[in-house]
């Protein structure tokens, strides 16, 4: 597929790599360059494009540039990676917001066929409808996982926006969503409204109290994902340091990469978009994006491969008895991680059947010995009932 659509990466910056470490990122990326035109992407495992647009936001904004982050980015040195990176360059805005939709969507879908992991750098946040419709060809239901401190559902009557696409994704065809998880969430930014269908569709939402009380309980909830979303105002105004974060409340640095990470080490995530990004942010706000690109990517490094047949055979199996119901848990021996599985109904259509095991921790297994039915299980059966 020719990608004619991606504007190669500035002049200014390969002249800025010239003068980098020959160890840093920057000087090992496969780059699109004007002269050479785009890299060739045999054995690269993650590529990084950006998106330049911003016109469904409620406030527009100027045309974001990545330039500035980009260049903090290349600067960085990475960890003891066995990856091969690459910078396809930009999607410039479209004649259309739809053409650019098309663009992200096409893009996505050929990478993720390709085994490569597209990680997106975007204007407004309901560019993650594009990344989602990438999935409509790839025979699967989706679980998405949204870090941000609004549900984004909207009305879906109304046209999308960056607050409101997610109400899209779930009444558009393709049905391809099987669960939308929201973590960080604040509830002064959500009406009750919002809170309550959140609840009806049997949706998983972590306020943001409950998730940096406990930062790993987080991590099951990125393993069972497959496309993750960031949008860059959940941190806090402190931690960006930037006028443009408005709320003295949200994640810090560390907390925001911790997420990044979780996000990378699951096994089945396939896509990483970062969302909201604009040209009035400063260079202590880019150096915390490029910091939390460099943990997605260091995730991704230590992913171990259990997401699949193979690996469950070696699993330690428990069981569990709970009233009428038996709960089965599932442990790792190479990772300690833990998964609890899910009964199917056999009418269920055949695209869910990968879904059986659910990831958990041992904290869920532990409380299940006390007779706990964890909240997850039951809501991911109810969803299967429904």
């Amino acid at each position: 597929m020719e990608f004619d659509f991606l504007s190669p990466v500035s002049e200014f910056l390969l002249d800025e790599i010239t003068h980098l470490n020959a160890q840093t990122i920057g000087a090992q990326l496969k780059l699109h360059t004007s002269e050479q035109g785009l890299p060739d992407l045999d054995k690269v495992n993650i590529a990084i494009f950006g998106v330049r647009e911003n016109r469904r936001a409620v406030r527009e904004d100027s045309t974001p540039d990545f330039e500035s982050l980009r260049s903090q980015l290349y600067s960085l040195y990475p960890g003891n990676w066995r990856l091969n990176l690459a910078d396809l360059g930009d999607i410039q805005a479209g004649d259309s917001v739809e053409d650019t939709y098309y663009a992200v969507s096409n893009l996505c879908a050929e990478l993720i066929k390709q085994d490569i992991i597209p990680v997106i750098l975007g204007g407004s946040q309901d560019l993650i409808y594009a990344q989602y419709r990438a999935y409509d060809h790839l025979d699967q239901m989706v679980n998405l996982v949204n870090i941000d401190s609004k549900f984004d559902l909207g009305d879906a009557d109304k046209p999308i926006s960056n607050q409101s696409f997610v109400g899209k994704i779930v009444v558009d065809k393709p049905y391809n969503l099987f669960n939308y998880s929201t973590i960080g969430y604040q509830t002064y930014f959500n009406s009750q409204e919002e809170i309550e269908l959140m609840e009806r569709l049997f949706f998983e939402a972590y306020r943001l109290g409950e998730v940096t009380s406990n930062i790993g309980h987080m991590e099951p909830i990125m393993r069972n994902a497959n496309l993750v979303g960031l949008d860059i105002r959940s941190i806090d105004s402190a931690s960006a340091n930037s006028d443009y974060f408005s709320s003295p409340n949200g994640f810090n640095g560390r907390e925001i990469c911790a997420l990044s990470r979780y996000a990378g080490i699951s096994d089945k995530v396939s896509s990483f978009g970062i969302y909201e990004y604009q040209n009035e942010m400063n260079k202590l706000t880019d150096t915390l994006v490029a910091q939390i690109i460099w943990y997605f990517i260091e995730g991704v490094n230590y992913r171990t491969n259990e997401n699949t047949i193979s690996a469950k055979k070696d699993f330690i199996k428990y069981q569990v008895p709970i009233d009428d119901d038996i709960l089965v848990f599932f442990k790792s021996p190479v990772s300690g991680r833990w998964w609890i599985e899910i009964p199917f109904l056999n009418s269920v259509n055949n695209k869910l059947k990968r879904h059986t095991l659910l990831p958990c921790s041992e904290e869920d297994y532990l409380e299940a010995c006390n007779q706990v039915i964890p909240e997850r299980w039951y809501k991911a059966k109810r969803k299967n009932e429904v």
